[in-house]
């Protein structure tokens, strides 16, 4: 697996794909990782201009959707691009956007069978045991999407010692009431999500929580808020709980600010 540092940045494909500058910024600042959001295309060709504009940075998809793309034409690109700071992740979407959605798992089995990658440069967006064990058993290891701490630690049982490097949402906001109305704006399409509302049901949350784009209780536990300093708390509680790696979405920047409070190091 390459070295993806403690902490990296996390983005939509459709955000980042004109901010090139950007990211090499962010490599300058001492993350490790750009994790590249929304479904990249099996060409991979962004992030081939990623890697071509970074020196160091280990650039990962997060994640290929496994219905929109063909395990060969990755494969190929993958073997086209070469060098060790690729990472793919991989992953099956939603059942509400994917029209050929069903049975998930065995869908991800046979792409997996048929994906000609070496198991330590993949992991699995994964949520549930199933495809946590999965991650486990075929791939370098797992990258959840939108969760709390507690399966965060949950995750690393699992898991054992294979890779574990949750994607983390923050706001740089010291102001609750205003990190959580950001937070809330941005995640209202993920309460459309089944596998989202699912997970955060089997946390303990209720239909109550689900109501209204989330409750206080849900948006806390979901997305680090505060001082750059009270969110880089936040994120170290993953670490503490037994990630290897967080990739963080931050929906207001504030990246110069969040890697002086983390520690890293230009």
């Amino acid at each position: 697996m390459s070295d993806l540092g403690k902490f990296g940045v996390w983005g939509s494909r459709y955000e980042w794909a004109d901010r090139i500058d950007d990211v090499v910024e962010l490599e300058a600042l001492g993350f490790g990782t750009f994790w590249l959001g929304s479904s990249p295309e099996s060409d991979l060709a962004l992030p081939e201009r990623l890697l071509g504009a970074t020196t160091s940075m280990t650039i990962a998809t997060s994640v290929v959707n496994v219905w929109q793309t063909e395990p060969e034409d990755l494969s190929r690109s993958f073997h086209r691009i070469g060098g060790d700071r690729l990472v793919l992740g991989v992953g099956v979407g939603h059942k509400q956007l994917d029209q050929a959605y069903e049975k998930p798992y065995p869908k991800l089995v046979s792409y997996l069978d048929r994906l000609d990658v070496p198991a330590e440069k993949l992991v699995l967006a994964a949520l549930g045991p199933k495809v946590l064990k999965l991650a486990a058993d075929r791939t370098a290891g797992a990258h959840p999407y939108l969760v709390p701490v507690e399966h965060t630690a949950q995750a690393r049982e699992v898991l054992g010692d294979k890779l574990l490097a949750p994607e983390v949402t923050v706001v740089v906001e010291p102001d609750p009431e205003a990190a959580r109305a950001v937070a809330r704006e941005r995640l209202a399409y993920y309460f459309s999500l089944t596998n989202y509302t699912s997970s955060w049901l089997r946390w303990g949350f209720t239909e109550g929580d689900l109501a209204d784009n989330g409750s206080d209780r849900l948006i806390d536990a979901l997305v680090a808020h505060g001082s750059p300093d009270q969110v880089a708390a936040q994120l170290q509680a993953h670490l503490d709980a037994g990630a290897d790696h967080v990739a963080i979405q931050s929906l207001n920047g504030h990246f110069t600010e969040l890697a002086e409070a983390l520690g890293l190091k230009r």
